[in-house]
């Protein structure tokens, strides 16, 4: 699959895109460490259901462009989906589909915006008022270590040593038995170069640390931590390694009436590659309903 470019939020974003052009809309967003091709399985299932399906890669990931303002805190994230949503032409049938980051993207998005979106699906990061006592949790806090690692000046040298090998183990630890070789070469393509890498690492940054925020975007950061009001499937692999399922406490609290709460058996964090068949019907199913 080739990638098209368009440029939304004053940024150029590289994207996969199938279907018809005219079909509606459905947005599909990547997370950490990870690449648009994570949903190649699902991409060709939308576009025969009628979508025009287009999954970016997102800001500062490769070949998408590396802002020059450095933002990258989650209001900046759903700015970008709304701004997206606008040049491709979407309207009120579009969808949008988050894992990981790509979930709180979607959740941002659709608080700040919701008439854009007729539904949505998130993986494996749920709405963030579900997930409020997560750090108090010792095993969680073992799960996330990285997250803290990443304030250090330490973590890009670290990371991109030994081609990225911190990247291929975080894989094996989020998603047991899966062999990710076909996905870490387009995930290290995403994140090839020093600038790449930085720019991946400063949106765990700006979660936790306010000088990588801009106050200029406080009312959209306030919108990420919001309970959604567009109907939405979340998804969560049983044997996720990077946030546990024990934590995830109850994700329908935050979602909007009419909402779906599924976890995928036999799936790690990338549920929707080692799982693809359920993954998709569990989507097309919701999207068609």
């Amino acid at each position: 699959m080739d990638f098209t470019t368009i440029i939304a939020n004053d940024l150029t974003f590289s994207y996969l895109e199938a279907g018809p052009a005219d079909g509606p809309l459905a947005l599909l967003f990547h997370g950490f460490p990870d690449s648009p091709f994570t949903w190649r399985h699902l991409l060709p299932e939308l576009a025969a259901a009628g979508y025009h399906a287009v999954a970016p890669a997102q800001r500062g990931y490769a070949p998408t462009e590396i802002p020059k303002n450095g933002r990258y805190q989650l209001g900046q994230l759903g700015l970008d989906a709304n701004a997206l949503h606008e040049a491709l032409g979407g309207d009120d049938r579009a969808v949008i589909i988050g894992h990981d980051w790509g979930a709180m993207t979607a959740y941002t998005a659709l608080n700040l915006e919701p008439n854009r979106w007729r539904k949505a699906v998130t993986a494996n990061v749920p709405p963030l008022g579900a997930v409020g006592g997560a750090f108090f949790n010792i095993d969680q806090l073992k799960r996330s270590w990285y997250m803290f690692f990443f304030q250090n000046d330490l973590a890009p040298m670290v990371v991109e040593m030994d081609n990225l090998a911190f990247i291929d183990r975080l894989w094996a630890d989020w998603s047991p038995g899966y062999d990710a070789a076909e996905d870490l070469i387009s995930i290290k393509a995403a994140l090839g170069t020093p600038e790449n890498l930085m720019a991946a690492l400063s949106y765990y940054r700006a979660m936790f640390n306010p000088a990588y925020q801009d106050d200029e975007l406080a009312e959209a950061q306030a919108a990420s931590a919001m309970p959604t009001s567009v109907p939405t499937l979340y998804l969560h692999g049983r044997n996720d390694g990077c946030f546990g399922v024990d934590v995830i406490g109850d994700p329908l609290a935050f979602l909007a009436e009419g909402s779906r709460f599924e976890i995928v058996e036999d799936a790690g964090h990338f549920l929707q590659l080692q799982q693809p068949a359920v993954v998709n019907r569990l989507i097309l199913e919701w999207l068609s309903n």
